[in-house]
Parts: C-alpha cells; sequence; structure tokens
C-alpha cells in the first residue's frame, strides 16, 4: 500500500522527496525497501491467487453471477481444480464477487 502511494506520486515529485516527506509519520519506509519491493518477483500465492481469481469469475459469470462461494467451490472440484473453499471466499471476497441471496417468505 505504501509503495503504490509513493508510485502515485513519483511522476509529480520523486521518489526520494515523498519518502523524506513521510519521514517520521507511521507510513515511513526506507528507500531500500521500496526499491526492494519493485523488483521482488510475484510471490506463489500471488501467482496462483491471480490464476484462481479468473476461474472463479468465469464460473461466477458462466452461472449468470448467482453463485456464491460454496457452489462456486463446488463447481471447481467438479472442473478438476484442486482448492479450498476458504480459499474460494477470501479471492471473491477481493474481487467483489458475491451470489445472489434469495428471499426467505413468511410462513
Amino acid at each position: 500500500m505504501k509503495v503504490e502511494f509513493v508510485d502515485s506520486q513519483r511522476e509529480e515529485h520523486g521518489v526520494q522527496p515523498v519518502l523524506r516527506v513521510l519521514e517520521g509519520t507511521p507510513a515511513e519506509i526506507a528507500p531500500s525497501t521500496y526499491y526492494a519491493a519493485k523488483t521482488r518477483p510475484e510471490s506463489a500465492r500471488a501467482a496462483s491467487d491471480r490464476v484462481l481469481a479468473e476461474k472463479i469469475e468465469r464460473v461466477h459469470e458462466a452461472n449468470y453471477s448467482v453463485y456464491g462461494a460454496r457452489k462456486v467451490w463446488a463447481e471447481l472440484n467438479r472442473q478438476g481444480v484442486d482448492v479450498a473453499r476458504c480459499t474460494v471466499e477470501r479471492l471473491m471476497r477481493e474481487s467483489g464477487l458475491r451470489g445472489l441471496l434469495r428471499d426467505k417468505s413468511r410462513r
């Protein structure tokens, strides 16, 4: 999050001045930390999450955007994608995908 903020201000002010202004605040970040974060390769979890999120979005759209995490998880398992339900829940939450809630009718 801090790195994205510095990137958003980099064009106008540059990296070093932005980092200098952040010194002494809770958002302080060392220059070495910023540059290490920029050059660090994507983690294995982030890469697998990106691929899984695409599959989850595809299943969700194919089912008229009514499937929730439980049904998306079941469909992925039927397709041979071995994934935990909590992972599907987390990725759907991060992507902003929700299942359709049925109205509860009164008796």
